[in-house]
């Protein structure tokens, strides 16, 4: 089990910490701020990628090119790979339904082929009036 030791610095307070440590490792410097764990055994851990992560955060950087009226959550990208779940099912999951502008409730026809299967979108015709 990791314990911290407070919370982590974090905005203005974080940058102007490490520009006061200026010469220190940039691991001493993750380790200043609170970015580390101790372990169950007593060894200290650096959380290096949370105190990078932490520093773009408080510089205002942009990475995953969303801008801000973005819903700024992450999540997987579609690798285009599902398995088999241990109740036999297939998940597919939203990163594909998004991409393909599915709502809940579309259906679709399933085809099975020798080594694939098939999903073909069902389309309901809306009746003129």
């Amino acid at each position: 089990m990791k314990k911290r030791k407070g919370e982590p610095l974090t905005g203005d307070p974080l940058l102007k910490k490490v520009k006061e440590l200026e010469n220190l490792t940039k691991e001493e410097k993750a380790k200043a701020c609170g970015y580390f764990t101790v372990t169950k055994n007593g060894t200290e851990r650096v959380s290096m990628m949370k105190f990078l992560n932490a520093l773009v955060d408080a510089e205002g950087i942009q990475l995953d090119g969303k801008g801000k009226n973005g819903n700024g959550r992450g999540g997987r990208s579609a690798s285009y790979r599902i398995s088999v779940q241990s109740n036999g099912n297939l998940l597919i999951g939203s990163a594909y339904t998004k991409q393909m502008d599915l709502a809940p409730g579309d259906e679709f026809e399933i085809s099975l082929g020798r080594k694939h299967i098939h999903l073909k979108q069902v389309t309901t015709e809306v009746a003129e009036a």
